[in-house]
């Protein structure tokens, strides 16, 4: 499961088709979900590493999607914290929480669009330990 989240090949197996990890605190913590688009509007970029416990806990920045421009071109970013819990011998239990959240419309808004996101992440990742790896080119990734 820690591999999921801190490799390229773990975060492609589920998250984004493209990525830029280097594991270590200030390191880049970057998910590509238009790998082919602009720099700037590829996915998660910029965001970084903020803290890391080995093999239970990744804290990473996180910035806002194109569709929410007064955020995204702002800068602004919130951060998300996974805990992973080996409960059983073929169980994790994951824990994701998106903290750092501001006051505002565009908040507000950002906080319904990731409820909704985080919810398809975590689906995914169940997924993928069940039926294996997505394959961004040719299935339905939603």
């Amino acid at each position: 499961m820690w591999e999921c989240w801190t490799t390229g090949a773990g975060v492609n197996s589920f998250f984004a088709p493209g990525a830029k990890i280097d594991l270590r605190v200030d390191g880049r913590y970057e998910m590509y979900f238009l790998p082919e688009a602009p720099p700037g509007s590829r996915g998660s970029e910029g965001c970084k590493v903020l803290a890391l416990q080995a093999p239970e806990c990744l804290v990473f920045s996180w910035n806002f999607p194109p569709s929410i421009p007064e955020l995204r071109d702002s800068g602004a970013q919130t951060q998300v914290e996974i805990k992973l819990e080996k409960i059983g011998k073929k169980t994790t239990r994951v824990r994701l929480r998106q903290t750092g959240w501001k006051t505002g419309a565009a908040w507000e808004k950002g906080f319904v669009y990731f409820n909704d996101a985080w919810s398809l992440v975590l689906e995914r990742l169940k997924r993928r330990f069940e039926t294996g790896p997505i394959d961004w080119e040719n299935s339905d990734s939603g």
